[in-house]
């Protein structure tokens, strides 16, 4: 387990998304690990929720934050590096989606959103978490991306989604070469079907690429989390580059 600066063996993580589903599930999972955790979302409730479902330390560090702006990430940052000096552990979780339209129906602002938050912000994050785990002592960390199953093989209608869970792909890849040096590790989880918020149009029913709709199992989100815990429990010299946890019965091995 890895000392902070001040001999400590407490380890900082934080989480973004961290006000719903599978942010929230990860983030009480870590803390649950003896992490101290790092709330971060665009709503304030949400992330207050999590801290008191969660059974969280009332002075869990909670930033709100629109990680798409740099600035927001800046002030994020800013605010871990005062509290805890550290960070040992990011899961660049936040992520949104357009509107099942026909590809051609989309706004740029539609488009545009997704990348922001999808994309930019995964990649600012990413950016000052290197910053800071270079400079500390020790030095290190691991960045842990929620990537998606659709990043390989994408539903009808999906085309932002799509594009920006397949260059998280890329990120990660980037990441984790570029933290090889400096003992920052990164990895990324592909997730399927959990059940959250974001997939309960699922179990209702969704269009498959033959134009049927049909509903679809889900898997309980504390999957996702208790995976995610066991990607950040390795030593930083070992691992995980890809993971996926998946609802076993969901159309993904042979879809289309």
């Amino acid at each position: 387990m890895p000392k902070t600066i001040d001999g400590s063996t407490d380890r900082v993580a934080l989480i973004t998304g961290a006000g719903s589903g599978i942010g929230r599930a990860t983030a009480i999972a870590l803390a649950e690990e003896g992490y101290q955790v790092v709330l971060t979302g665009r709503r304030l409730e949400a992330l207050e929720a999590t801290r008191r479902e969660g059974g969280l330390l009332e002075n869990t560090l909670i930033v709100p934050a629109d990680i798409g702006n740099p600035d927001s990430v800046n002030e994020l940052f800013c605010q871990i590096t005062e509290r805890h000096g550290r960070l040992d552990l990011l899961i660049n979780n936040a992520g949104t989606n357009a509107p099942g339209i026909p590809l051609e129906e989309l706004t740029y602002a539609q488009w545009q959103r997704v990348v922001d938050t999808n994309l930019t912000g995964a990649f600012l994050c990413t950016q000052r978490a290197f910053a800071l785990m270079k400079q500390q002592e020790p030095s290190g960390g691991r960045i842990i991306n929620n990537g998606s199953i659709s990043a390989h093989t994408p539903r009808p209608n999906s085309a932002p989604y799509t594009a920006t869970k397949h260059a998280m792909t890329g990120l990660t890849k980037a990441t984790s070469l570029d933290g090889r040096a400096h003992g920052i590790a990164c990895g990324q989880i592909d997730i399927g079907n959990a059940a959250t918020e974001f997939t309960e149009r699922m179990s209702e029913g969704i269009v498959q690429p033959s134009g049927l709709v049909m509903s679809e199992p889900r898997m309980d989100v504390v999957h996702v989390a208790r995976a995610v815990v066991y990607m950040a429990s390795l030593p930083l010299d070992a691992n995980v580059l890809f993971l996926t946890v998946m609802a076993n019965a969901m159309p993904y091995v042979g879809r289309g």
